[in-house]
């Protein structure tokens, strides 16, 4: 194979490190497992992502897409808290 034949090869296929980038993602906290463990604000916050901000799905989010929601929950808990002087019903996961 030329080089640019195997390139378009490890495109169709995922490429050698497709699922090392796969697995690396899953450790951070990435992916379908890191989507089963948010609560239901980080679930809320997704929803608002995907069909009001017209963000894109939301589902198998990578690590840093998590990070960036569980910051943005973490957010409205406190301010929740600030206002109402009370925890947020949600429980945090």
């Amino acid at each position: 194979m030329t080089g640019s034949e195997n390139t378009e090869h490890d495109k169709k296929s995922g490429g050698l490190f497709s699922n090392f980038g796969d697995k690396v993602n899953e450790l951070a906290g990435g992916g379908a497992a890191g989507e089963a463990k948010e609560d239901k604000l980080d679930k809320a916050i997704d929803w608002v992502q995907e069909h009001v901000l017209h963000q894109g799905q939301q589902k198998d989010e990578s690590a840093s897409e998590q990070f960036k929601d569980e910051q943005i929950s973490d957010f409205i808990r406190k301010e929740y808290k600030n206002v109402t002087g009370s925890e947020l019903p949600v429980k945090d996961k």
